[in-house]
């Protein structure tokens, strides 16, 4: 059966690519004046979003922050415009509502504060924070390659306390080394998103749930689909989500400033406090979190994944309180980081990259029909209206790796090293879209990050001084966040092809708008990031201030290699580490294979994977509450009444995303006083 929010959006999908007829015109959507649009909007909100999220220090990393919220809140105001009766006539149309949805929304993870300000601040930071670690010197500083960052004190010290002119001299090799690395991720996730494209959305047919939002928020109309001008939703449900969703979060974000305002609790809400002692410390605290966003996305999912996310959460507490009677350090189930019973990190790892594993299995025919084609004089023909020929596809896929190994090989990597942490990154990558399509989980944080993997299975003693520097210097690409840094942009490369498919926009012509907005991004985020830490200096920006995870990443990135080179215990095989990640895998194969065979099998294997990473202790929660909701609704309702009332859970996201807005907005106004 097909999934009902797919279905509610009447999508006829074929197996063989539309051609430009009379249901997709020449442009399909992706207009001059659409790009044009989209552009002006991301070098606007460059310079905004490096102002609230970094130098204000506005939004909280726990919110979406301005660059995820910006594409919904653009979506929303130009629609708006659009139905002025000025505009109603050669107002823009649905697909080109869409298609400036898609680049902003691209665009965005590009200038938010975890990609390239951090990749920017990483490095640099090593030669700032040594002044004070001498014994960085000897450990590991003469292995950090001088293309990495400027070493010179002045060039260093008027980054951090600023005050100083921009010293672009200094700067054009490191930043040209990091912009050509980002370029090679760009070229190689999306040579991978149009490889899987017509697998996971033609045969597979996801759900794709964040993608199913802005489609909902445009009304269709006309023969083709496409309104004009683009039409506001007409649903109350809809617009009662959002005004339920503003309210209570403008309230609680007005009470942060004015503390005489009652909160409506939302949480994180302590039920039960964390008691230190005994087996019951496996437990932690106990905490109500009710935020109306995620709460939204798990009455979207299907019902056994919201189901498994919070029952799983509950089986990690149990083995987290059997690991303590059993004499463990009594630890927070968040801060259970080590390879010691149970590991759930490493459990959750082992599921991931097992599931990695099935996913490239079930598209094995796929991808080996893919690769025939690619050189065959057949697959010209086959593959014209795509996004991009598979041959080009491959090709760049093929070099960008390359490109990436070499990266690595540069900076005094061995080459297998450097093949086995870019293929490592690439297929975390991939999980992350796969999650994000089937299930909406595109914020989730990785189950262990790469580093952490190898420290708790193999060890770090298998790596050279060069190799471990590089693999920290890195981290920004794969840090798991709040889906701001670049794991992101995988998934909404994805997400964009989804509606372009399901809007009927020419798919070529907007991959031409992608690589174009995503060139102007980093531009306009190198100009924009190295400007403003010179005038104000990264110590005299708020975030650095409150010691955020944007802090913590940039000023500790030198003390974890220290800690690695220092520690005799992290150069050691990990026996405990290996059984987890082992054990995780099978786990996965078992609920797949139960899941595949009965058709009444409750347990989703996604469900496992997104119980084991940091922050899960607040997802459990609300997709407990979201599971409740969508169960009574769809018991006493049926489907029907389900998906009449999708619109009010994307309202409750709209109006999250509306709320990020308004106080993005105040920010500007009063220059980060309020």
């Amino acid at each position: 059966m097909a999934d009902p929010i797919s279905a509610m959006n009447g999508t006829q999908i074929s197996p063989v690519e539309r051609r430009p007829g009379s249901s997709v015109d020449r442009t399909g959507g992706v207009t001059w004046r659409a790009v044009l649009v989209a552009l002006v909007a991301l070098t606007i909100l460059t310079p905004l979003a490096f102002y609230v999220e970094i130098i204000w220090y506005q939004v909280p990393d726990l919110t979406s922050g301005v660059p995820a919220s910006a594409p919904i809140l653009v979506l929303l105001l130009l629609t708006a415009l659009m139905a002025l009766p000025p505009l109603r006539r050669s107002g823009l149309t649905r697909r080109e509502l869409l298609t400036i949805y898609s680049l902003v929304l691209i665009g965005g993870t590009v200038i938010s504060h975890g990609m390239f300000p951090l990749a920017l601040s990483r490095n640099v930071a090593y030669h700032y924070m040594a002044r004070t670690q001498p014994l960085w010197e000897t450990l590991f500083l003469d292995y950090v390659p001088t293309w990495f960052a400027p070493s010179e004190f002045e060039v260093v010290d008027g980054y951090f306390q600023g005050a100083a002119t921009t010293p672009w001299s200094a700067w054009w090799v490191p930043l040209g080394a990091l912009c050509l690395l980002m370029i090679l991720l760009f070229t190689a996730t999306i040579s991978l998103m149009v490889l899987f494209r017509r697998q996971w959305i033609t045969h597979e047919r996801l759900s794709f749930p964040l993608a199913q939002i802005p489609l909902q928020m445009v009304r269709q109309s006309g023969p083709d689909g496409d309104a004009r001008p683009g039409s506001p939703p007409l649903s109350s449900l809809f617009w009662l989500g959002v005004i339920i969703s503003l309210c209570i979060t403008f309230n609680n974000s007005l009470a942060q400033r004015v503390p005489s305002i009652p909160t409506i609790p939302l949480g994180p809400i302590p039920i039960i406090g964390w008691q230190r002692v005994g087996p019951w410390a496996g437990l932690g605290s106990v905490e109500l979190v009710l935020w109306p966003w995620m709460i939204a996305i798990a009455y979207l999912v299907p019902r056994e994944l919201a189901f498994s996310v919070w029952f799983f959460w509950l089986v990690r507490l149990s083995l987290h309180v059997i690991a303590v009677l059993n004499g463990a350090t009594p630890q927070l189930p968040s801060e259970w980081y080590g390879a010691e019973f149970p590991a759930p990190y490493f459990q959750g790892a082992g599921a991931a990259f097992t599931l990695l594993a099935f996913v490239l299995w079930v598209a094995r025919r796929h991808l080996i029909h893919v690769v025939r084609l690619a050189f065959s004089r057949a697959g010209r023909e086959v593959d014209t209206y795509g996004p991009l020929s598979y041959r080009w596809a491959v090709i760049g896929f093929l070099v960008s790796f390359t490109g990436l190994s070499y990266f690595c090989w540069l900076a005094g990597c061995r080459p297998v090293v450097g093949i086995l942490f870019m293929g490592i990154m690439l297929g975390y990558f991939a999980l992350m879209v796969r999650l994000r399509a089937e299930a909406g989980l595109g914020f989730l944080c990785y189950p262990a990050e790469i580093q952490q993997l190898f420290l708790g299975t193999v060890g770090m003693g298998v790596f050279r001084r060069a190799e471990l520097v590089t693999l920290i210097s890195t981290h920004w690409a794969f840090q798991s966040g709040t889906g701001l840094s670049f794991e992101a942009l995988p998934g909404t490369v994805m997400d964009s092809f989804k509606i372009a498919d399901s809007a009927k926009i020419n798919s070529r012509r907007l991959l031409v708008a992608i690589v174009g907005v995503l060139l102007l991004a980093l531009l306009l985020s190198s100009y924009v990031s190295l400007t403003l830490m010179y005038q104000y200096g990264f110590m005299g920006t708020r975030r650095a201030l409150h010691y955020t995870n944007f802090s913590w990443q940039t000023l500790n990135a030198g003390s974890r290699i220290a800690n690695y080179l220092s520690d005799p215990a992290a150069s050691t095989t990990n026996t405990g580490g290996i059984i987890a990640f082992l054990s995780g895998g099978a786990v996965a194969v078992f609920l797949g294979m139960m899941r595949l065979r009965f058709w009444w099998w409750p347990f989703h294997p996604l469900g496992y994977i997104a119980a084991n990473p940091w922050g899960a202790h607040w997802h459990y929660m609300p997709f407990f509450v979201g599971w409740a909701l969508k169960s009574l609704v769809i018991r006493y309702g049926g489907l029907r009444l389900y998906r009449v009332t999708v619109p009010l859970a994307i309202g409750l996201i709209v109006g999250d995303m509306a709320n990020v807005g308004i106080w993005t907005a105040v920010a500007v106004v009063t220059q980060g006083r309020i």
